[in-house]
């Protein structure tokens, strides 16, 4: 969306209400045919695993009783995970997503929908095609219904009709779209157990910045964080949830998409004014390497002996 629609960020195209779709469509058929090469070529000798990493908020209705408000949260997911896993994992895109957007498209006088289609043959080539599914994830959005007014101009911010809340008591350390809201990681884990059949899950990024430097390096609030993050891993495992590893994000603070290296992720602070870039470690950093160390949080005493 930001590359293809927005042009915020790299290659800067603002391709309106189309640009993120044909962008998206093709990365999947490129995906499926990467899996394809791999599995009629190299599985056999190296028995490795080819999956896709996708990254996802959580959407929660604001009124859990509210069909509308629930409706609304289930296409926040579906416009986000769904428009990439669905077909990689049922063959075709979300039926909520085609509806969608094709009315938007009708509605515009375009003879086709926005969202591109794929053919019959393209849709058995592509589902199936991912041995574990990645997932990044950071944060949690209230979502409730939210019509906009017609458009000649659509896009895919304004096609899923709904709008986004936050809860003002989130932890917000870093950037502001990033609150810290640890339960719905569980309930996004559980939204893939059942709709795509309990894949196994390796989590690719979690993790969150910060945007004022902290110059005693006391992260204390990610420590929070992974642990909130982490601890909600846990209990989707205990719902049979297929987690098999976890990745915090990141080792070091680096070069973060427009927002350059004014956006710490890193375990590590970098000091990039200085011609080495020397590294330090920020309080996260031991708190972390406990729970690896105990695979799980760790009893103190186990620690220290």
């Amino acid at each position: 969306e930001k590359g293809y629609e927005t042009g915020e960020h790299a290659p800067g195209l603002k391709l309106g209400g189309c640009g993120a779709y044909k962008a998206a469509h093709h990365i999947i058929k490129t995906h499926a045919k990467v899996w394809h090469s791999y599995n009629n070529t190299w599985r056999r000798e190296q028995r490795g695993m080819v999956g896709i990493s996708l990254t996802s908020g959580w959407g929660e209705p604001v009124d859990p009783h509210s069909q509308t408000d629930r409706d609304a949260a289930e296409r926040y997911i579906q416009f986000h995970l769904g428009w990439f896993a669905n077909p990689i994992y049922r063959g075709d895109y979300p039926e909520v997503m085609k509806n969608y957007v094709g009315k938007k498209s009708a509605q515009q006088g375009l003879g086709t929908s926005r969202l591109p289609t794929f053919s019959v043959q393209e849709k058995t080539y592509i589902k199936g095609t991912s041995d574990f599914l990645g997932i990044g994830h950071f944060t949690t959005r209230y979502v409730l219904q939210k019509n906009f007014p017609f458009l000649q101009v659509s896009s895919y911010h304004t096609d899923p009709d709904l709008a986004e809340l936050v809860d003002p008591n989130w932890p917000a350390p870093g950037p502001k779209w990033l609150y810290s809201v640890p339960w719905g990681f569980r309930r996004l884990l559980n939204f893939i157990k059942t709709q795509y059949g309990n894949p196994v899950i390796y989590v690719t990024e979690n993790g969150v910045s910060e945007t004022v430097q902290c110059t005693q390096l006391c992260d204390e609030w990610r420590i929070q964080y992974l642990k909130g993050y982490i601890n909600e891993i846990l209990k989707a495992l205990n719902d049979g949830v297929n987690v098999k590893g976890y990745t915090a994000w990141s080792l070091l603070d680096k070069f973060e998409w427009n927002k350059g290296f004014s956006e710490r992720f890193g375990l590590y602070h970098i000091d990039f004014k200085h011609k080495n870039k020397p590294r330090y470690p920020k309080a996260s950093v031991d708190y972390y390497k406990k729970i690896i160390s105990a695979n799980g949080f760790p009893n103190p005493r186990e620690v220290m002996s």
